[in-house]
């Protein structure tokens, strides 16, 4: 079964009044109430994106999100009535593309899925074709740092720096477009096909991002941010 949404929920009336209002736009969706359920579906479909509760019952979103995460880097959107920062923070730390507080806006939701659906569908994981300012896909960026595109590293140092797929893909696009400042909303647009996303999905994943490939994630090297527009990738001509 291939299918566009995935809803894990145990609030099971509104998982399936979503399922059904998705499916009534177009939007292939299913539902399932517990995390071992979600696990034998990712396992036997093929699914682009999941809606995905904190609190299941007897099971936690966060943990699953990690076992997801361990095998899927496919957009996860928590979905949950909890309303607190550390519960967002924690969301975005473990592997979460948003966090979404309920209630929610099922209009709302439909146009945010819809929007990442349209930007994932038939996308590589990098898009090679709009690179025009790196010399190969093998660069070697300077003296420690390195990067190969087809095999999505980052080496610092001759060692994989281990980044995730949605980091690799944020920090190749600021590299691709070094030295020039690139605004929150075009790396929204760009990496997560959206412009619904908050400050905070950004910030979490240039964080990890900097304490993987800088020297002192504290006093960047290369990822710097520029207050109130977005982030500069400096490289400077040697």
């Amino acid at each position: 079964m291939n299918c566009d949404c995935l809803i894990v929920d145990d609030e099971i009336e509104l998982a399936k009044a979503t399922c059904e209002y998705f499916e009534m736009f177009g939007v292939s969706c299913a539902y399932v109430t517990n995390a071992n359920d979600c696990m034998s579906f990712t396992e036997n479909n093929s699914v682009k994106l999941i809606l995905l509760d904190i609190n299941l019952g007897a099971d936690s979103g966060f943990v699953l999100c990690k076992a997801l995460r361990e095998k899927t880097d496919v957009p996860i959107l928590f979905i949950s009535a909890r309303q607190s920062d550390d519960d967002v923070l924690i969301a975005l730390n473990i592997g979460g593309d948003d966090y979404i507080k309920k209630p929610y806006s099922l209009s709302v939701i439909l146009a945010k899925v819809k929007v990442i659906l349209k930007r994932y569908e038939g996308k590589s994981i990098v898009d090679k074709s709009n690179d025009t300012n790196s010399s190969s896909l093998n660069d070697n960026i300077c003296g420690e740092l390195r990067i190969e595109v087809d095999a999505m590293k980052v080496y610092i140092s001759g060692k994989d720096a281990g980044l995730k797929t949605k980091e690799f893909k944020l920090f190749y696009y600021l590299y691709s477009n070094k030295n020039k400042v690139i605004t929150k909303d075009e790396l929204f647009a760009q990496i997560w096909g959206d412009t619904f996303f908050s400050d905070g999905t950004l910030n979490v994943h240039i964080r990890k991002i900097r304490e993987k490939v800088e020297e002192n994630p504290n006093n960047p090297r290369y990822i710097k941010t520029v207050w109130g527009t977005g982030y500069i990738f400096e490289l400077l001509e040697h």
